[in-house]
Parts: C-alpha cells; structure tokens; sequence
C-alpha cells in the first residue's frame, strides 16, 4: 500500500493538525512505504465504496491504527533524540521492535520515516521541533483515547531503554509527553519500571511509595488493571494487542510481588 493511502485513512480521523504536517512531509519525502501492508484493509477491497456498516468499521479501525503507527514514530524520534544524540543500540532496538511487533517491512520502513523526521528536526530547530511535538501531543490528548496514548507510552518507554540507560532528557521528554497528551505526569516512571524485578520496580509500576496502605495497592492495581487491558487496544490489531498483552502481564507481576512482600491476598 502507498503511504499516502494510509496517511490519509488517519488524517481522515484526526483532521489534518499538527501531525498532518509531519504525515505530510514524510509522505513528500517517501514516496511508497508503509507498514505491514497485509494488516490493513486495503482500498481497492470489496465494501470500501459500499457504505456497509462492516466496512466503515474496518476504514476506522484502519485509520486508528494507522494514526497509532505514525504517532508512535513520531514520539520515538523525539524521544530517542531527546539528549541530542541518536545511540546505535537506540536505532537497533527500534528496527528489532518494528520487526518482531509488526513486520520486516515495517522495520525497513518504519527507519526510513525515523530518518526523515530526524531530518525535519535538524532543519527546524530544536525549539521549533519541541513546539511541534507539543502541538502533536495535544492533538492524541484529543483524538485518541486514553487506552492507545497508555499504549503508546509503554513503547516509547520499551524504546528508551534500549541502550540500557535513560538519559535525564529522555526522562523528561517523556513526562512531557504524557502531560501534553492528558496523562499523569508519572506515567512514563510507572511504564519505565516495567519488566524490573526488584519490589522497588514494583511499586514505580503502580505509581506508589512503599509506605502506601494495602486498600491503595489494591486500588492501584485495579485502576491500571481496567486502562491498561488489552482488549482496550484490540482495534488496533493483533500485534498491538500481543504487546498490550504483555504490558498487562508484567503489571499482573508487580502487583503480585508487592502481594506477597505484604502477605496480602
């Protein structure tokens, strides 16, 4: 599929705005890259012109997913760019995501848009760039729902990590992020402790201190247990549920530990 279909199934959905300039300067600069094209409903498909209720489900469920990829790769070229620097293990760990999350086109392509908008990035300016990714963040605040911008912050966190360190600027770019996308500002901390195994890392995960009472770990759990179930995510397509699978899973395993680190039940 040409990107400029799937750019515009999302624009459809979230108006143009400030992440319609960046589709739109991508889509000049790539002229037929796309994502795993088997996962999306192809135009050219019987149904798309037909106006059945079946096919206005899966056009929108093409174009939310479709908004999901780009925002993400947006977000990842701001984060991973975030101290000035884009680390070799940062890019290797974005193309293995993209090739075991979605597909081996989708690393090919997914590095060529990284690239592009690095490029943009130079030629506007930091602050300028800075600007636009806030812009961005408050267009998702808007149009996506809470669930998929919950999603997107753990993989940009996955990402962060990559290099085994996170530097004090990806660390507030990505408090940034959440703020500007609606979020508690302590989100990014909370994805950021997944996968430790330490109870430390278990407390980050539910956003609470050691010192919080048994009903508030409880109440914790179950809050980020309802925003963060994959079925939430589901629309968006099997791989990202798979994903949202295992993020809900290692929060299933924070909570147990503090579980038994306090003998509750």
């Amino acid at each position: 599929m040409a990107i400029g279909k799937w750019i515009g199934g999302f624009l459809g959905l979230l108006g143009g705005g400030p992440l319609g300039m960046l589709a739109g300067i991508v889509l000049g600069a790539l002229a037929d890259s796309v994502f795993d094209s088997d996962n999306y409903f192809q135009p050219g498909d019987a149904g798309m012109g037909g106006g059945s209720f079946d096919s206005f489900q899966q056009r929108r469920q093409q174009g939310e997913r479709n908004g999901f990829l780009f925002s993400l790769m947006v977000l990842v070229a701001h984060i991973i760019h975030a101290d000035g620097r884009v680390m070799h293990s940062e890019m290797e760990y974005v193309r293995r995501f993209l090739r075991i999350n979605f597909s081996a086109d989708a690393e090919r392509e997914g590095e060529e848009i990284l690239l592009r908008l690095f490029d943009e990035k130079k030629r506007m300016g930091a602050q300028r760039w800075t600007d636009q990714i806030i812009a961005v963040c408050q267009q998702l605040a808007y149009a996506m729902p809470t669930e998929q911008r919950l999603q997107l912050v753990a993989m940009l966190c996955e990402i962060a990590k990559a290099d085994g360190s996170i530097q004090q600027e990806e660390r507030e770019a990505l408090r940034q992020v959440c703020l500007n996308m609606g979020l508690d500002g302590g989100t990014s901390e909370q994805m950021l402790g997944l996968g430790g195994k330490s109870l430390e890392d278990a407390y980050h995960v539910l956003g609470l201190s050691p010192d919080a009472t048994d009903d508030e770990v409880r109440q914790a759990y179950k809050r980020m247990a309802r925003e963060n179930h994959p079925d939430r995510v589901a629309s968006l397509g099997e791989d990202i549920r798979r994903s949202a699978e295992l993020k809900f899973q290692e929060i299933a395993d924070a909570k147990d530990r503090i579980y038994r680190a306090r003998n509750m039940k």
